[in-house]
């Protein structure tokens, strides 16, 4: 019975980091780098019908070229809204509507790009402590357990080690991966 609460306690840890690691992966896709992704506009919010909604619940977005995006509105009433929360979003993006299809030329980075590696650098660390968290609450909940022997203790201790240095190991290359993304000319 305490082997499998063990083993749950383990499972769990790992559920937590890989909550912070896919947490971390949205966070590095709203960043902009030099080309056209959808996923660039995740983060914006619409104010429509009442609430602020996710610009992906009320239009369709694509990328149809390398630095092109276009959002088509499903209710073409809402594309001045659009347009405005694009605008005001720190993406730094100038959208353009051409009757129900809102245009965002997507524009080459230049000084910004040392600003945006250190924004993502702070991300990745802010996804790393959230994993070292959950490494934290399991070895509390494992030195907790009654009835167990020190070496199980330190047997499992040395699993949940080995999680949180794959799911660091996992940020670190997604790390290198965006930067490579935003450096790129």
């Amino acid at each position: 019975m305490t082997a499998q609460n063990m083993q749950e306690i383990v499972k769990n840890a790992k559920l937590a980091m890989d909550k912070a690691m896919e947490n971390t992966r949205r966070e590095f896709a709203s960043i902009r780098t030099g080309k056209a992704t959808t996923s660039l506009l995740d983060l914006v919010r619409v104010p429509a019908y009442g609430n602020d909604m996710p610009i992906n619940q009320v239009s369709s977005v694509a990328a149809p070229e390398p630095r092109l995006l276009t959002v088509t509105p499903w209710d073409k009433s809402l594309v001045p809204a659009i347009e405005r929360a694009i605008r005001e979003s720190d993406l730094g993006l100038n959208p353009s509507s051409q009757g129900g299809l809102i245009r965002i030329p997507i524009p080459p980075l230049n000084e910004e790009r040392r600003r945006l590696v250190k924004v993502m650098h702070k991300l990745a660390e802010e996804g790393r402590v959230a994993v070292r968290h959950g490494r934290q609450q399991a070895i509390a909940a494992l030195k907790k357990m009654d009835h167990v022997s020190e070496d199980e203790k330190k047997h499992a201790e040395k699993d949940v080690q080995k999680v949180t240095d794959d799911h660091i190991k996992h940020i670190d290359e997604m790390v290198k991966v965006k930067e490579a993304e935003i450096m790129e000319v």
